[in-house]
């Protein structure tokens, strides 16, 4: 329901029930990975928001080509507490660091990239590449990496099946969030369990 009326910008807003069971899934199945990934620690509570947050994202994104703030900026707080905690824990505060810098960067860059050619990013695409950067770079410069790379080719190949099956053209505006928060599942997956260095 969250997804719908985020979009609609509407609180009465109601999702077919197929929405409702398909998002139920994915968001079980995001939340879920965060114990296989992080095993039984704090970092786990950033995994598993971001998973809940990153189900709202792309549906809202899919369906209206935003990104609201109002689900970006408290799974970035959540995720940087969640983070620190666990680098008070673990000792491990080399992964908080790289994923405070990985944050950073990929903000800045995106930022760029906006500034450049508006039309390529927008805001709330920024902010995202600076959430991604957050989860992924604490688990490693090759995770954030991998997950950049892997949601471009999420977002490339889905382009052209739209294209290919007529419902896209080569100038339709495709949202950029989903093959993105796709991509960072996969990265997680492949690094899975992290044991962060």
């Amino acid at each position: 329901m969250t997804t719908v009326r985020l979009a609609d910008r509407d609180p009465a807003a109601r999702p077919s029930p197929g929405r409702v069971a398909g998002t139920s899934l994915l968001a079980a199945a995001a939340v879920a990975a965060a114990p296989a990934s992080a095993g039984d620690r704090p970092a786990t509570l950033a995994l598993a928001w971001f998973g809940g947050a990153a189900v709202v994202l792309a549906g809202v994104d899919q369906l209206r080509h935003r990104l609201p703030d109002r689900v970006t900026y408290p799974a970035a707080v959540v995720c940087c507490v969640a983070l620190t905690a666990d680098a008070a824990v673990t000792g491990q505060w080399a992964a908080l660091l790289r994923g405070a810098a990985a944050a950073g960067v990929a903000f800045a860059l995106a930022t760029a990239v906006r500034l450049v050619s508006p039309r390529a990013l927008g805001g709330g695409d920024a902010k995202l590449l600076g959430l991604l950067g957050l989860v992924l770079g604490w688990a490693g410069w090759g995770v954030l990496l991998g997950g950049v790379f892997a949601g471009l080719l999420i977002g490339a190949f889905g382009s052209l099946l739209l294209i290919a099956v007529g419902r896209a053209g080569w100038h339709t505006g495709v949202a950029f969030g989903p093959p993105l928060l796709a991509g960072a599942y996969v990265a997680l997956a492949v690094a899975a369990p992290l044991p962060v260095a």
